[in-house]
């Protein structure tokens, strides 16, 4: 898995083309949080630091058409020269590359930076069209890969760029996730111990197959529980089940019983007769009326995790407990991250609402990696190798 970096190699003088993640929230213009913009800066200023010609690239949202203003980069442009202290090139065209971008490329000085326009204005980037590629690798003489957040994804500024330019390497935060997951999948400290939630099973298929043969521990909450209570032939009333998983579900048990890793389900359950934020209805370890949706887990489950983790050597989170946007069922997502900041074990929280609900605590200081990709996280949790990183230099 080890790729070179933008430490292995001298890009003094080159135009570097950065694929970076800026897929932030915004409102109304606004950026609401600026976490991956953050991420991007160790990579950018070791680039500018270094005398590069840095070139930035990436997308925002999925556009209907070229040119919408709500997702043009320009507000991202805006914030990266504040946090840089120093001038960013923007130029808010329809066409991302034209005759104006190109000549600001030709008059870049060293440590100079440009932010193209968001890639999915042009409909080739999804499907990694090589004439998209081409337009993009046109203006470098290296390419860098930041993006982690679409390293699963093959698109035309993630994977068709670094196939025409003689450097292609990863940049510091591509580099950080890739040794924290394999750490933590190749050479744990034991006990290691995992906590899937979600809504799911399907979504998690090959991350439980994957981990069942890794972990001393799984712990599974959210809504994937369910379809493992009926797998045990309980009742679950209301609650979202995937009927088609049950029987995979039973395998997972059985496997994880002839493998010794220790398979905790919740003991409780938080919900309610309506999908809505009131207060909860706990019900124990029984079939549940026919009205009651699960939305979280109880107290006793809390209780239950928060000991299994006692100990923990290791520990790697990827999805939330309950409807974690709802604030009374916010609670067991919520626990679970205060519990994870007060270990002393090596902690991996996946991205999506489990790196969300990390944030919102004010807890990423205490976790060892938070990871800044949803999808890619969950694939290298599945031990897939993700294209956006396959096709960079090997050490």
């Amino acid at each position: 898995m080890s790729k070179k970096s933008i430490r292995q190699v001298n890009l003094q003088g080159k135009r570097v083309f950065m694929r970076a993640d800026f897929n932030v929230p915004m409102k109304d213009g606004v950026i609401t949080d600026t976490a991956r913009i953050d991420a991007s800066l160790p990579s950018i200023r070791m680039l500018i630091d270094q005398g590069a010609k840095l070139i930035l690239a990436s997308h925002l949202g999925k556009p209907k058409e070229a040119g919408d203003p709500a997702f043009s980069l320009k507000p991202v442009a805006m914030k990266l020269q504040q946090r840089l202290g120093k001038e960013v090139k923007f130029f808010a065209t329809p066409e991302v590359v034209d005759d104006s971008v190109r000549l600001a490329v030709e008059n870049m000085n060293e440590g100079d930076v440009l932010l193209l326009e968001n890639t999915r204005f042009l409909e080739g980037e999804t499907k990694n069209d090589p004439q998209t590629s081409a337009l993009f690798a046109s203006l470098a003489d290296a390419f860098v890969n930041d993006a982690f957040g679409t390293a699963h994804r093959a698109h035309a500024s993630t994977v068709g760029v670094p196939t025409l330019l003689p450097i292609a390497v990863s940049g510091l935060l591509i580099e950080k996730e890739l040794e924290s997951f394999e750490k933590i999948l190749e050479h744990p400290k034991r006990p290691l111990v995992a906590i899937l939630g979600g809504a799911k099973v399907s979504d998690k298929i090959r991350v439980i197959e994957n981990l069942l043969t890794k972990v001393d521990k799984l712990l599974i909450g959210g809504a994937m529980a369910y379809t493992f209570f009926r797998a045990q032939g309980r009742k679950v009333g209301s609650s979202l089940v995937e009927e088609e998983q049950i029987e995979f579900a039973k395998q997972m048990l059985e496997t994880a019983r002839e493998k010794g890793v220790e398979l905790l389900l919740p003991i409780d359950t938080a919900g309610s007769t309506v999908f809505e934020d009131i207060e909860p209805t706990v019900y124990g370890d029984v079939d549940f009326p026919d009205d009651f949706r699960g939305m979280d887990i109880g107290p006793k489950t809390i209780e239950l995790f928060c000991n299994a983790l006692d100990g923990a050597g290791s520990v790697v989170w990827n999805g939330p407990m309950g409807v974690f946007e709802m604030e009374h069922y916010s609670t067991g997502t919520k626990a679970v991250a205060i519990k994870l900041s007060t270990l002393e074990a090596d902690t991996i929280v996946g991205g999506g609402d489990s790196a969300a609900a990390i944030h919102q605590l004010g807890l990423e200081d205490k976790m060892t990696h938070v990871s800044t990709g949803g999808g890619a996280s969950l694939e290298l949790l599945e031990g897939k190798e993700l294209p956006g990183i396959a096709i960079l230099e090997d050490m």
